[in-house]
């Protein structure tokens, strides 16, 4: 059966997903931003008409490469929303990708990964590393700088943890953090899922200017549908 789009993502695809966006929204940041600037600065000249033509290449690529991740990691499927590209034509080809709302809404999608990568990242991150270091202490607190924990800080020693027994109630600390890391994760995921949904997805207008098969349409199958007209 197809993965459902309503359903709440895994934890393990979550948190896998959640610390990439960081990376991810970083390099299409970068990428797309560079390639729109040169490409904007130097179309007087027309040398920037192809870097600008590449930069609406890669953002849908990347968008592809996007819905093929969220699909992988979070068990959501985003349906393809290109309207069909003509078939000859280089220029009248061009002119559909242009008009085409979900090449503007891919490239926004990259825009905004960025900040929103950042503060999923240190979210997810933060909150695990928090979990794993207090449901763990009862092992490692042995090894750490006078075989102690000592909290908040080494310098600052409002309660110390030397002994197994003074490091439990610590663990249990940190297991109510993992059911709360959990949560989180899983909430956050599937709110990003929603959200690429939006920007990634066709519209409520889509099946009004598109004609598409009708298992392509209404049907999700087992593996990705590769994405027709670039």
């Amino acid at each position: 059966m197809s993965k459902d789009t309503g359903q709440r993502p895994p934890v393990g695809g979550s948190v896998t997903y959640l610390l990439m966006n960081l990376p991810v929204g970083i390099a299409g940041f970068v990428v797309l931003l560079t390639l729109f600037s040169v490409g904007i600065g130097t179309a007087v000249v027309w040398v920037g008409l192809p870097i600008a033509g590449l930069a609406v290449l890669l953002a849908r690529g990347a968008a592809r490469v996007e819905r093929a991740r969220i699909y992988a990691l979070l068990d959501s499927y985003i349906p393809i929303p290109y309207r069909p590209l003509p078939e000859h034509g280089m220029k009248a080809r061009w002119k559909a990708r242009l008009r085409d709302g979900a090449t503007w809404r891919d490239i926004l999608y990259f825009f905004v990964l960025f900040p929103l990568g950042v503060l999923e990242f240190v979210l997810t991150l933060t909150f695990w590393a928090t979990s794993l270091a207090l449901t763990l202490l009862p092992v490692y607190f042995r090894w750490l700088p006078d075989g102690a924990y000592y909290f908040p800080a080494y310098d600052v020693r409002w309660i110390s943890v030397d002994s197994t027994v003074e490091a439990l109630p610590w663990a249990a600390l940190g297991v109510l953090f993992v059911a709360l890391s959990v949560a989180l994760t899983r909430s956050m995921a599937g709110m990003h899922a929603k959200f690429a949904q939006v920007l990634l997805g066709p519209t409520r207008g889509f099946d009004r200017f598109d004609r598409f098969d009708d298992d392509q349409r209404v049907h999700r199958p087992e593996g990705m549908q590769p994405v027709a007209g670039w």
